[in-house]
């Protein structure tokens, strides 16, 4: 028998499709499973959502916003009425006087308050003269009695003086005659025996004494008619220049008691009240005060700066500047550097200047703080003008452990880097060493930054 085998193909394909319809008799799915699926879906997606905001957190949580500002590197050439350099300092009075007593005393007067305009030799101060005053008297009267001396002694002998003493020489004489006479009768005596040898001796005695007394009184009389020595007269010259000299130191003195301005100027100071004493700075340690009042001239001002040794070279004698000070940062004043110290300050490493302020009016006063702004001429810096300078803005500079040091901005991260800081340049700091220019530095907060902390530069 013959089989056809497409007859063999078709049933095999109808004995598949039979057993494709068979019975699932495995049990169905409930409900519960059914809803179990999008629970499962949403907890996923909500591990997902805690996974990304933790790598958020772990990733963005340092993050610390910042603002930035570049460094800059700036030709250290300046064209005329350029500001060169920048400083700070205090205006002073050029002269400013400490007024004081030249005695000891009392002040039993005070002329003068705080602010006053006083003329020079005005009376500020009267101290109690009352023992000046006698002692003035005293060398008056020392004097007087000196000069009469002297007087006395240039004059010579009066002409009764002069016949006293003439009339004392005929005495001795008579005297002398009266002796000689009694010695040559008692020699007489002596020779016929009557009288005794002691007798004799005392005749010749008498005789001598006599004689002497005429020569004694011959010698007074021609004193008197030839008057003093000139020996004496010139001691007692000098005896009267003494008591000038001493009348003259007493009226100073009590003269000194008026204490008056050396100068011109404005009253800074009034340092003494009646009552209290007030001495010499030489006897300072007595406890009384040694000045009376602090005196300038305040149309002489300076502004008194220390500029740091590595900005000095920009510097020199006459150089031009402008003066803003702090409390009327409106106002401009213009001056030009008048001092520079001979040495410079070892410890803080600057020298000083002082810059004379040209139109001082009477909102500028001492000890008032002032911006001083260098200016440039045309031969400024001509040594210089090939170079450049770098300038770092003072607010990215933290200064700490008598270092200084910025945050460079690397990417999303800082970097701490030390620097050596120059004199200030406006409101920035030159660089020394640390930066080359064009660094991206931070800006605020740089204080609150560390070496590595992520950063984002609004």
């Amino acid at each position: 028998m013959v089989t056809n085998p497409q007859s063999n193909e078709d049933q095999k394909h109808l004995n598949e499709r039979l057993r494709s319809l068979k019975i699932d008799r495995a049990p169905a799915p409930s409900a519960a499973n059914k809803n179990r699926s999008p629970k499962l879906l949403l907890l996923g997606i909500a591990v997902l959502v805690a996974l990304a905001a933790f790598a958020y957190l772990f990733l963005f949580s340092g993050t610390k916003t910042i603002s930035a500002a570049t460094v800059r590197v700036e030709s250290a050439g300046a064209t005329p009425g350029a500001s060169i350099l920048s400083a700070t300092g205090y205006v002073v009075a050029h002269h400013k006087i400490a007024v004081g007593a030249k005695v000891m005393g009392r002040v039993a007067w005070i002329g003068v308050e705080k602010g006053d305009l006083v003329q020079e030799g005005q009376v500020l101060v009267r101290l109690e003269d009352t023992e000046f005053r006698a002692q003035v008297n005293q060398a008056r009267a020392n004097l007087a009695s000196a000069q009469a001396r002297l007087d006395q002694l240039r004059t010579g002998s009066r002409p009764q003086e002069k016949m006293r003493d003439k009339a004392a020489v005929l005495q001795a004489e008579a005297r002398l005659r009266t002796a000689e006479a009694e010695y040559q009768r008692t020699e007489r005596l002596f020779r016929d025996g009557v009288a005794s040898k002691s007798e004799l001796d005392r005749a010749l005695a008498e005789r001598d004494t006599a004689a002497a007394l005429v020569e004694a009184a011959k010698q007074s009389s021609t004193m008197t008619d030839i008057g003093p020595r000139p020996e004496e007269i010139r001691a007692a010259e000098a005896e009267v220049q003494q008591m000038k000299a001493a009348l003259e130191y007493a009226q100073t003195q009590m003269e000194a008691t008026q204490i008056k301005a050396p100068v011109s100027g404005t009253v800074l100071e009034r340092i003494v009240e009646r009552g209290e004493m007030v001495s010499p700075s030489a006897f300072g340690g007595s406890g009384a005060r040694t000045s009376v009042v602090d005196l300038a001239d305040l149309t002489d001002l300076q502004v008194e700066l220390d500029i740091s040794q590595t900005d000095f070279s920009r510097l020199k004698m006459d150089q031009k500047a402008e003066i803003i000070p702090e409390a009327y940062p409106n106002l401009k004043y213009t001056g030009y550097i008048e001092e520079i110290a001979p040495e410079a300050n070892r410890a803080k490493s600057t020298i000083q200047v002082k810059v004379k302020v040209e139109n001082p009016d009477q909102q500028l006063r001492p000890e008032m703080n002032a911006r001083v702004n260098f200016l440039a001429d045309n031969s400024a810096n001509k040594e210089n003008s090939s170079t450049g300078r770098i300038l770092v803005p003072k607010l990215a500079v933290v200064k700490k452990d008598n270092g200084a040091f910025v945050f460079v901005i690397k990417g999303d991260k800082v970097e701490q880097r030390a620097i050596r800081a120059g004199g200030e340049i406006g409101d920035d700091y030159q660089v020394l060493e640390g930066l080359s220019g064009n660094e991206s530095v931070a800006l605020n907060g740089a204080d609150k930054l560390r070496d590595g902390d992520r950063v984002k530069v609004q």
